[in-house]
């Protein structure tokens, strides 16, 4: 899949708290349906990041410090990711880390990934998608989109809104979408929260993850840090 350089970033969206998608009257805009075939699993090597453009933030690291030195995070979504923090500059305020989603994944294996980009490692989490993406339960994200009530994953840039919490399911972390593919983030109520679904009794009970209707559902236990880190400002990528 090709990402578009600039994202349409959405404005004035109200502030919602839950995971389910909001009732919308309005005609939805700019909608994408994107698929991604199962991935086999396959051996990442270590990603040096190299020098860019003075304005980048690849050319503000280190040329000699090694990001993922132990190999975790597939290439192309770490390279990704660093050009969408370039892209979207005004918005990532925040360069001290990263979250990153490989949907190519299965549920039930570590796909989080927060990259520590002063030190280079990278800690590992669970995250669910949507169910509008994986129909038949197989554990697998197959198909993506914007559109409301869909109750699919979204891909592309977001950016983190801060620490919040809502009336349906309680402390949260809110986005906005930065790209068309994902700017109806608001609308749709996409946040991260804490679901039983995510939980590790749940994984081995059920040997994957439950479904959300398209928010970044995590184990409770990994949701207070995640509040706490994430904060304001700061870029989450997921892709296939």
């Amino acid at each position: 899949m090709r990402l578009a350089r600039r994202g349409f970033i959405l404005g004035g969206a109200a502030l919602l708290s839950g995971c389910a998608s909001a009732a919308s009257t309005r005609p939805t805009g700019v909608t994408t349906a994107l698929t991604t075939a199962q991935a086999a699993p396959v051996g990442v090597p270590q990603i040096v990041v190299a020098h860019g453009e003075p304005e980048s933030i690849t050319a503000r690291l280190n040329s000699t410090r090694l990001l993922d030195p132990r190999g975790q995070v597939r290439p192309e979504l770490m390279e990704r990711a660093l050009a969408a923090m370039d892209i979207h500059g005004q918005k990532i305020t925040q360069r001290d880390r990263m979250y990153l989603v490989d949907f190519t994944k299965f549920s039930g294996d570590e796909r989080l990934y927060e990259v520590d980009l002063a030190g280079g490692a990278v800690t590992l989490m669970r995250t669910c998608h949507g169910r509008g993406s994986d129909p038949d339960h197989s554990g697998y994200a197959r198909t993506f989109s914007n559109t409301p009530d869909s109750y699919k994953s979204s891909v592309g840039a977001y950016a983190t809104a801060g620490a919040g919490w809502g009336a349906q399911q309680g402390p949260n972390v809110l986005l906005d979408g930065l790209e068309y593919t994902n700017n109806n983030a608001r609308e749709r109520a996409i946040i991260i929260h804490g679901a039983d679904y995510a939980d590790p009794d749940f994984l081995a009970r059920e040997g994957k993850l439950g479904r959300s209707y398209g928010c970044f559902s995590v184990a409770h236990t990994d949701l207070p840090r995640l509040r706490e880190r994430m904060g304001d400002g700061r870029l989450l990528f997921a892709w296939a």
